[in-house]
């Protein structure tokens, strides 16, 4: 990508400060947000940022792959947690559903049920869901995170706040060897803990894969959630932290 001056100067200050706000962009440059969000864009659609809701931070090292990788690796494992997931969601329940990939597969699983009620901010799974005419599907507004099809922030986690739901299921980017739940960046961990804490059970979906990842941002502990579901046994790190029945771990 050939950047000019000004994405140039952009790109400096994302390695200053990390992470800034379109507005504070705009006004350190002397020019209107619009054009200030269409250098931004560029730069995101060149993998050298990120976008979050009103801004963008650079994108890490360590970042996350990108979705469409993530969908198909390990996918026939996250058939079977989709599929495990479903099967403890009666028909005619209230479902929150988080972002990912492995989060999709359970929206699969859902089709054929009959009259959920669904609110997610992951916009695969609420379209395959929204095949079924009987389903009741609710996202949020705000902005699309491109090129994830998934809408983060605060707009999306006032609306899993406010709902009672009967079951939560989300996903997490890694769990750490003491079981600490692991993303990328904060408004991730800040979506899954907001449908966490408006759900009366609480399910974690995650294969196997995310015990070797260590993203830097924490979110909540593993032994908060009801039911853990996975494709392998616990690392012996981790599932030494695991208490008696809490969580209950279902191995698929």
């Amino acid at each position: 990508m050939d950047l000019s001056d000004r994405q140039t100067r952009i790109v400096a200050l994302f390695r200053q400060h990390g992470e800034m706000s379109v507005d504070a962009l705009a006004e350190h440059f002397s020019v209107a947000t619009q054009t200030i969000r269409r250098d931004v864009n560029a730069l995101c659609d060149a993998n050298v940022l990120r976008r979050y809701h009103g801004g963008a931070r650079l994108m890490t090292p360590g970042a996350n792959q990108p979705y469409e990788v993530r969908r198909v690796r390990n996918l026939e494992a996250k058939l079977r947690i989709g599929h495990a997931a479903a099967e403890r969601i009666p028909d005619g329940a209230t479902v929150l559903l988080g972002i990912g990939t492995t989060p999709e597969q359970v929206a699969v699983a859902l089709v054929h049920r009959k009259r959920l009620c669904v609110i997610t901010n992951n916009l695969r799974a609420a379209l395959v869901l929204a095949s079924n005419p009987e389903h009741r599907v609710i996202v949020p507004g705000g902005e699309l995170r491109s090129p994830n099809p998934e809408i983060l922030g605060d707009e999306a986690d006032r609306l899993f706040r406010a709902y009672r739901a009967d079951v939560g299921v989300y996903s997490v980017g890694g769990i750490d060897d003491d079981g600490t739940l692991l993303d990328y960046d904060r408004v991730e961990a800040a979506s899954r803990e907001a449908l966490r804490d408006a759900s009366r059970y609480r399910i974690l979906v995650t294969d196997a894969y995310k015990f070797t990842r260590k993203p830097s941002v924490r979110g909540g502990q593993l032994d908060e959630q009801d039911l853990v579901i996975t494709d392998a046994p616990l690392p012996a790190p981790v599932n030494a932290r695991v208490c008696g029945d809490s969580p209950e771990i279902l191995v698929v």
